[in-house]
């Protein structure tokens, strides 16, 4: 099952403080997680989630301490998670399975999400060349085949053009929405061009000196 993405997660705007691996809420016997530290306008915020480190360890902008950084959360994942017990001398006393969700979270420099913003507004107008946009911000390209193949999909399967539209706009608006929350731009890969084979030097023309040497 494909993770599903939270509606409306806000944006955690503040400066990098610390981060690491720690039990979860700093509690002794509690499992392993992930925090994350940051000073927000109201003050000090701690965030929790093993996927955090992996955010920041693929981050694009490379976030260090000190920097200010945006952090949202853009999907959730059911998972199993195994919660265990401990005696005071941190021996496993009971062990279980429950479900849980896991959030998958975008961490990076906050200038980061206002680029993207920038990128969202150019998908979500219809009325933009395409092929100016891809031209001047070659990472959307993926984004717009899939708005094109959108288009050539809903052409050939849907009659009512009203109905077309909306379908396109929806598609649309989902990458737009992708875009803005920070996740990463989907990739085209391109078929690398076969190198073309040398071109034989054509015969040379044969002169009386060559008759001579035989």
């Amino acid at each position: 099952m494909s993770p599903a993405r939270p509606r409306d997660e806000p944006l955690i705007v503040g400066r990098l403080q610390q981060h690491g691996a720690a039990p979860y809420q700093f509690r002794s016997g509690q499992d392993a997680s992930y925090f994350v530290k940051l000073l927000t306008q109201r003050g000090e915020r701690v965030l929790w989630g093993k996927d955090l480190e992996r955010a920041l360890g693929f981050a694009e902008t490379k976030p260090h301490v000190g920097d200010v950084v945006g952090a949202r959360r853009v999907a959730r994942e059911a998972v199993t998670v195994t919660s265990r017990q401990l005696d005071s001398e941190g021996r496993v006393v009971t062990q279980s399975e429950q479900a849980a969700h896991r959030f998958r979270w975008v961490v990076e420099k906050v200038g980061f999400f206002a680029e993207r913003a920038k990128l969202a507004r150019r998908v979500r107008d219809s009325q933009a060349d395409a092929r100016e946009e891809v031209r001047n911000r070659p990472e959307l390209l993926s984004t717009y085949l899939t708005i094109r193949g959108a288009e050539q999909v809903a052409a050939k399967s849907i009659a009512d053009p009203e109905d077309r539209k909306r379908f396109v706009e929806l598609v649309r608006e989902a990458m737009a929405a992708s875009i803005k929350q920070g996740e990463p731009l989907p990739s085209v890969q391109m078929k690398a061009k076969a190198k073309a084979e040398p071109t034989p030097a054509p015969p040379r023309p044969r002169s009386r000196d060559d008759d001579k040497t035989r």
